[in-house]
């Protein structure tokens, strides 16, 4: 992944965003995460991997995650395909 492209694709957040914050905030826990532009609040999707991002900067690791946006999208959409068919359907008003 470039630094340039988005981790939290729900809220637009990316790389170099994550990395600066980590930096600069040095978060204590991955929750804390969520304080870079709600990074990881929408479908969270994006969780195990600020939290992957966080063990890496923990570790002393410049976080990086080698994975495509091509491929990290597509499984994206297929998480939100499925999360989306898990949910219970409306109550029919007839």
């Amino acid at each position: 992944m470039k630094p340039d492209d988005h981790v939290c694709l729900c809220f637009h957040v990316s790389l170099r965003k994550l990395r600066a914050f980590i930096k600069r905030e040095q978060p204590k826990v991955p929750s804390q995460l969520s304080e870079c532009l709600g990074a990881g609040t929408g479908c969270h999707w994006c969780v195990p991997f600020l939290e992957k991002l966080h063990r890496q900067a923990q570790a002393g690791a410049e976080p990086d995650l080698a994975v495509s946006p091509e491929s990290y999208a597509k499984r994206r959409a297929a998480y939100r395909e499925k999360k989306e068919g898990d949910q219970p359907s409306a109550p029919d008003k007839s």
